[in-house]
């Protein structure tokens, strides 16, 4: 089923042609997220991205992912993150403070730098759900991420050149 456009709509395209990206994997869980992180790379080089637009960064697990992809933003050399983790329950609390954390820290890190951090940590009740996320049944959510992180990068090129992000600055709009 195609979109039907509206007018005045501004979307993003899936070329990443031009565009840089930065990717923070998370090392635990490595069966999973290493699946998640070469689906993203594909995804990515489909949409035109060189080898040489794409840097990987890893840290030790997917709480460590936020402040990492916020260094990253803060640089200013990407034009969109994508940040890879899994975190499978326990029988602790300790799984919910991590995924609630993580989630909320990619968050942040994405509205304080303007740069556009897809999430693509998957959070999971049993191993063989992410197993699944990650490439079998329900296709590989990196795959997803990295045409995400695509168009994301191109949507917020348009944002910050669209006429009405002037007109919200204040300054009357050029015609």
């Amino acid at each position: 089923m195609t979109e039907k456009l509206q007018p005045g709509t501004i979307r993003g395209e899936l070329t990443a042609t031009g565009l840089r990206f930065g990717i923070v994997v998370s090392r635990f869980n490595s069966f999973i997220t290493d699946r998640l992180l070469r689906a993203a790379l594909e995804a990515l080089e489909q949409a035109g991205a060189s080898s040489e637009a794409v840097e990987v960064v890893r840290v030790p697990g997917s709480f460590e992912l936020p402040l990492a992809s916020k260094k990253l933003a803060a640089t200013g050399r990407y034009d969109s993150l994508i940040a890879i983790g899994c975190i499978l329950r326990g029988e602790t609390a300790h799984y919910d403070y991590v995924c609630s954390e993580t989630a909320r820290g990619l968050q942040l890190a994405q509205m304080d730098t303007g740069v556009p951090i897809v999430f693509c940590v998957l959070t999971c009740d049993t191993l063989e759900q992410a197993i699944e996320r990650a490439g079998l049944k329900g296709g590989n959510q990196g795959f997803d991420a990295g045409l995400a992180a695509v168009e994301m990068a191109r949507l917020s090129r348009k944002l910050a050149d669209s006429p009405a992000k002037t007109a919200l600055a204040g300054k009357p709009r050029r015609r």
